[in-house]
């Protein structure tokens, strides 16, 4: 399968991988130094299980998905419209677009941008670039996406490349249930510059006491928004750093980066959401304005 990756930073370059690892034609569009590095000396792929060069295609324009079958959409939620109508004109017909994006109204933007389908899915990795054309991986790896009639030999596809895909009737409520994650580890992470493993243990806070703050808040709101949360949504926040105890959040790696995160799509969604509901999000609100003061001092 022709396969292209729209945006393939830590999350796409993990997935564009594991599919050009098996086989298929994947080309990653990546920034300028990632696709020199990728185009010059191929991606180096380093996982929990194998570490490997593998030979990819790779380049920093749009037109480069041109007859891709699939198209794994992973630009940041802040670029879904720009990076949607760069693409627009170099889709084939037939593609199958999948939006493997933070936040849970990317695939309904992306839509709207391509007049077209997209497939929501929802992503289960913890990655990293760790240099240009470096990506490694640090635990899970799991897809879950909408049904659709492509649903199925993407399942297929992906699966014989090592990348677990669950076909689900509601990827929406499995999109909030990440939300949920986001919104508590990705400001944490960023505003303390720690993994999820030290901020949990800190010696003397009652940090999940904390957490439990900002996951009703966001309960509360994705109820009222009419969501089914998948049983479970709560309990699992506080296992999450035992399984990855070394993790960095992604808006924590923007930070660093000097980059804007995408903090806006997730503590902001459910402050805004949480207004328009009538929902009071006092620590959702209090996370998303100290990340906006971090990102405000780098620019």
């Amino acid at each position: 399968m022709k396969i292209a990756v729209m945006g393939a930073g830590a999350v796409g370059c993990y997935f564009g991988g594991l599919l050009a690892r098996a086989g298929h034609d994947v080309v990653l569009v990546a920034r300028p130094a990632h696709a020199e590095a990728m185009q010059r000396e191929g991606l180096l792929l380093d996982t929990q299980s194998f570490r490997e060069r593998v030979r990819v295609q790779a380049s920093t324009q749009p037109d480069a998905i041109q007859g891709a079958e699939c198209v794994l959409f992973c630009v940041k939620s802040t670029d879904t419209e720009s990076a949607g109508l760069a693409m627009a004109p170099h889709l084939a017909k037939g593609a199958t677009v999948l939006s493997l994006q933070n936040g849970v109204d990317n695939a309904e933007r992306l839509a709207a941008v391509l007049q077209r389908p997209v497939l929501p899915a929802v992503v289960y990795v913890a990655t990293a670039m760790a240099g240009p054309g470096h990506v490694r991986h640090f635990g899970r790896g799991e897809l879950v996406i909408a049904p659709s009639p492509a649903s199925e030999r993407v399942a297929q596809v992906f699966a014989a490349s090592g990348i677990p895909v669950e076909v689900s009737d509601n990827v929406a409520g499995a999109l909030w249930a990440k939300l949920v994650l986001n919104c508590v580890y990705n400001p944490l992470s960023a505003i303390t510059r720690l993994p999820y493993g030290e901020i949990v243990n800190a010696q003397g806070l009652d940090v999940p006491r904390a957490m439990d703050d900002i996951v009703r808040e966001c309960l509360a709101v994705a109820h009222a928004s009419g969501i089914a949360l998948p049983e479970g949504t709560a309990e699992a926040v506080l296992p999450l750093a035992a399984s990855m105890p070394g993790q960095v959040s992604s808006t924590a790696q923007d930070l660093a980066r000097g980059r804007h995160t995408e903090i806006d799509h997730l503590n902001g969604f459910i402050v805004r959401r949480g207004e328009a509901l009538g929902i009071a999000t006092p620590a959702n609100r209090l996370l998303h304005t100290l990340v906006r003061l971090l990102e405000a001092r780098q620019h």
